[in-house]
């Protein structure tokens, strides 16, 4: 897909770029700090048109559901009740940005999971869904296959997305490109901070 016309029909969504990805816990995600300026740059361009993501855990396993309380038992010392609270902020300066820019909370991978999030851009016609953050091959592919199924056209800035295990990262690069060209836009954050107005 070319780049689409990126005005006030475009959101930035910034996917869990949060200090529980940052520092050296069980999720740590070694490139976070590489892309965050690139992250921040878009960000940057319309903090009112920037959504923040968060990933938040359940305050124990078993408040999760089903395959999710399997999950946070595989990784128990990630629940709310064992770690700090202030990992679940996102990273400076980025965090410097809300508001204006809105912070938006999930307990699953995709943003759209949030009830209202895509009928909210969509009374304010956002058409096209700028997609950054962490990880390329969790959170940030979830959240880009709920906005391809709600019909929005997707740009992935590729130097502005992270992940803790390059092979998949590698593999979902060439996914897109390869498998959702009519979907997804690939392009660099100097396009993203180039064309949108």
């Amino acid at each position: 897909m070319a780049l689409p016309k990126l005005d006030r029909t475009a959101i930035h969504v910034a996917v869990d770029m949060q200090r529980l990805f940052a520092e050296p816990t069980d999720w740590f995600v070694p490139w976070l700090p590489r892309v965050l300026p690139n992250v921040l740059r878009i960000a940057e361009r319309h903090p009112d048109r920037t959504i923040l993501t968060r990933f938040i855990p359940p305050r124990i396993p078993e408040e999760a559901v089903g395959a999710w309380r399997d999950y946070f038992r595989r990784w128990r010392e990630m629940a709310r009740d064992r770690i700090d609270p202030a990992l679940l902020e996102i990273v400076d300066p980025l965090r410097q940005l809300a508001p204006p820019a809105k912070l938006l909370d999930k307990a699953v991978y995709s943003a759209f999971s949030h009830p209202r999030l895509a009928s909210s851009l969509r009374r304010r016609g956002i058409e096209t869904v700028i997609v950054t953050g962490g990880e390329t091959d969790v959170c940030v592919m979830a959240t880009v296959a709920a906005a391809i199924d709600l019909g929005f056209r997707v740009v992935l800035p590729t130097d502005a997305l992270c992940s803790s295990h390059d092979p998949t990262h590698d593999a979902l690069m060439r996914l897109y490109r390869e498998r959702f060209a009519q979907q997804i836009c690939t392009v660099s954050t100097e396009q993203v901070v180039a064309d949108w107005d």
